[in-house]
């Protein structure tokens, strides 16, 4: 796939993985350019239900490669372009109407934690760490990622991750609002899994419209409109719905494809 990316489709889980463990999965200009490649794929993908993103060895991502800033990021020129691969991945993964779910674990820190924040959900082992940095580099968040998460955590929350740029353990992360969920490490994998089975035994049809109504709610939309009002009829109409009315008058799980 990349240098420091491995993505692969296991029937209904897509799996995006950070493989630099000996740079703590520290995401390099070449991978930030990758990430919209591989959510067109998992868009594109019809057995793909679900796409989980995680961090190979110990760590999640330490975020950005600041090796590449000297060279990438020296001038201004130069880092309007570096923030336009950035953007761009961000803008993608949260683009996603498939589900994201970000497993961390180790650190999950400044770009790290700024596609996590991207993802839908975010199950955290209990020795994750989190912080998003720029702070220390007098480098000013972008506005996107900034909406992300103070739609997530509020915005005095939101102050106290960015202005400090301190690091917090997950417990402190679960109680900003930051993660869904957080379990011992050991447990991370299966806890992670099960969640995704769940999301799989769902009606995409169902996942899919609610994920398109609330992003345009976090971006700014303040009422239906005919687009929304298509994609709740597009559902009502849908074979889904069939199955689930049909499951709850049968009393039994529905199955949807």
């Amino acid at each position: 796939m990349n240098d420091g990316i491995d993505f692969h489709i296991d029937g209904e889980v897509a799996r995006l993985t950070f493989n630099r463990p000996d740079k703590m999965n520290a995401i390099t200009h070449d991978m930030w350019s990758a990430i919209p490649d591989v959510v067109a794929a998992v868009e594109g993908d019809p057995g793909a239900k679900v796409l989980v993103v995680t961090g190979a060895g110990p760590h999640f991502s330490a975020g950005a490669d600041i090796g590449e800033f000297r060279a990438l990021r020296s001038t201004a020129e130069g880092a309007a372009v570096y923030d336009k691969a950035v953007t761009a991945a961000v803008q993608a993964l949260s683009s996603l109407r498939k589900p994201s779910v970000a497993m961390v674990h180790g650190n999950c820190i400044g770009g790290g934690c700024q596609l996590a924040v991207a993802c839908d959900f975010r199950f955290a082992a209990a020795d994750a760490r989190f912080g998003i940095t720029p702070a220390k580099l007098g480098i000013v968040y972008d506005f996107l990622s900034t909406r992300q998460l103070v739609a997530l955590i509020g915005p005095a929350n939101a102050r106290y991750l960015l202005l400090s740029a301190q690091l917090v353990d997950a417990e402190k992360a679960r109680q900003l609002g930051l993660v869904n969920e957080v379990v011992e490490p050991s447990r991370l994998e299966e806890a992670t899994t099960e969640f995704v089975r769940t999301l799989c035994s769902r009606s995409q049809t169902a996942i899919r419209g609610m994920n398109e109504i609330i992003e345009r709610i976090l971006s700014g939309q303040r009422e239906s409109d005919v687009e929304i009002e298509r994609i709740r009829s597009d559902a009502v109409h849908s074979a889904d719905y069939a199955e689930g009315v049909a499951a709850f008058l049968e009393r039994r799980p529905p199955r949807f494809d």
